[in-house]
């Protein structure tokens, strides 16, 4: 599941605050665990004696640490990294122990925390913990709260965890950059009373967005709205994990948003509440169902809901953000007669097929040829056919016999007799229509430009 690298010994150390990191604490630093698979990592058993639930990072993991002295130590390094987006694409990304997004840091209120942060990078950066109250000198924005951590350089930062929450993790130093490479990742700080909003199941996701050049493999760094890969924790869908529970869970999903917009979050057959924010715990008194909540940039929003079996989709509500690959110039041919220019083109090119006439819904079902390392606009397969979505799209699979602790993908859900959609081959009768009038010769005219004559 992951590769152990040996400690790192990195000599002349740079400073942080009023934090050293001399010759021989660098030679003890925390072990810098690495991660290179896409596949999800279950959470550790509940025998680890850990005093919490740990969460679940949808194609993801969390980062192990060490105590040491009471304080819990953790290992970032900031490097490149190759990230598998969904089978048959990989990036060439930035992220941290060998995936992007980086790993899911947790612990818990009342802890303090000592984090190393190694740069393996090109060039300098930092981090700053999104959301956490610390002090300023540990807040991480390079050239005024700390100097930016060089190439090959560690740094460290420590600071006590005073609230729990739902929180992030990514660079103030060439920020455009470096996040739009996929330097982000989440850190969840636990409740200090176990008991203190309890569930089942906890799931993390982060949405972050790449803009990628058919047959390309490096994203478009200063892309600022345009962009054509939008993913959850760095991956598309079919290649994200479902979120599977079992019938009657209490189950919490995390949502962080480090793209460059909104995405109202939708989940289909349950009603859920926002039971977190930004600024914490929502109490109960304050919340309210929602089937859809906008999660906006820079925002983290954590709901709950009860389980019910059936396979429910959740994706972003933006319908572009469901789709992979897009091109922005595409022009819309429903409609179009264009039978006989396609019979011209297919001489000259005999693959040329021609869609979109009757909408877009073939490009799901027909396989087209792709420049390599590219994904199809839409794509997945489910059990009655094509899906015909991508991008920041999954399923949420809900079983009766899922066992507890049990994540592993149970497959597709079979309905009970009578609760399934299906042809209807009966009589109709006539439907119902509007009629709306029709527009005479003079009112047709009267919106032609001056001096344009209608027939």
């Amino acid at each position: 599941m992951s590769n152990r690298r040996n400690f790192l010994r990195t000599a002349g150390a740079t400073t942080l605050g009023a934090a050293v990191v001399s010759r021989v604490s660098a030679a003890s630093l925390p072990e810098a665990v690495t991660q290179n698979s896409p596949t999800m990592q279950p959470p550790p058993a509940p025998n680890t004696g850990r005093p919490f639930n740990p969460v679940v990072t949808l194609n993801g993991w969390s980062l192990p640490w060490r105590m040491r002295g009471g304080v819990k130590e953790f290992h970032l390094v900031a490097e490149p990294v190759v990230r598998e987006l969904a089978p048959g694409m990989k990036a060439n990304l930035w992220g941290y122990n060998g995936t992007s997004v980086g790993p899911t840091i947790e612990a818990v209120e009342g802890d303090r925390v000592r984090i190393f942060v190694t740069n393996r990078l090109p060039e300098p950066t930092s981090v700053h913990w999104h959301g956490l109250l610390i002090p300023s000198g540990m807040d991480g924005v390079t050239g005024l709260t700390q100097p930016a951590i060089a190439p090959g350089k560690t740094f460290v930062y420590e600071f006590a965890l005073t609230r729990s929450g739902t929180f992030m993790y990514h660079p103030h130093a060439d920020e455009m950059l470096q996040m739009a490479m996929g330097m982000m990742g989440m850190f969840i700080v636990h409740p200090k009373d176990p008991s203190q909003y309890k569930v089942d199941r906890d799931f993390v996701l982060l949405l972050n967005a790449y803009d990628i050049d058919p047959g390309a493999a490096t994203p478009k760094v200063n892309t600022m709205l345009d962009f054509n890969l939008w993913t959850w924790n760095s991956r598309v869908f079919p290649g994200i994990d479902p979120l599977v529970a079992r019938t009657g869970d209490r189950v919490r999903i995390r949502v962080g948003n480090l793209t460059m917009t909104n995405h109202p979050m939708h989940l289909h057959g349950h009603h859920f509440e926002v039971t977190g924010t930004d600024g914490g715990w929502v109490p109960p008194s304050a919340r309210w169902p929602e089937v859809t909540t906008d999660v906006a940039v820079g925002q983290m929003r954590a709901f709950e809901f009860n389980a019910t079996a059936g396979d429910w989709a959740f994706h972003c509500h933006k319908s572009h953000h469901t789709m992979n690959a897009m091109g922005h110039d595409v022009p819309t041919m429903v409609g179009v007669d264009a039978r006989g220019v396609a019979e011209k083109i297919t001489q000259l090119v005999p693959d040329y097929m021609h869609m979109g006439d009757r909408g877009m819904h073939d490009m799901a079902e027909m396989e087209m040829p792709l420049p390599d390392n590219t994904l199809p606009m839409m794509t997945g397969s489910g059990p009655f056919g094509a899906i015909g979505m991508g991008g920041m799209f999954s399923v949420v699979k809900v079983r009766d016999n899922q066992k507890p602790g049990d994540y592993k993908d149970p497959g597709w859900f079979k309905h009970p007799a009578g609760a399934l959609a299906k042809e209807y081959t009966g009589d109709l009768e006539q439907p119902m229509r509007g009629n709306a009038p029709k527009a005479d010769a003079q009112t047709l005219n009267a919106r032609k430009p001056a001096g344009h004559q209608g027939h």
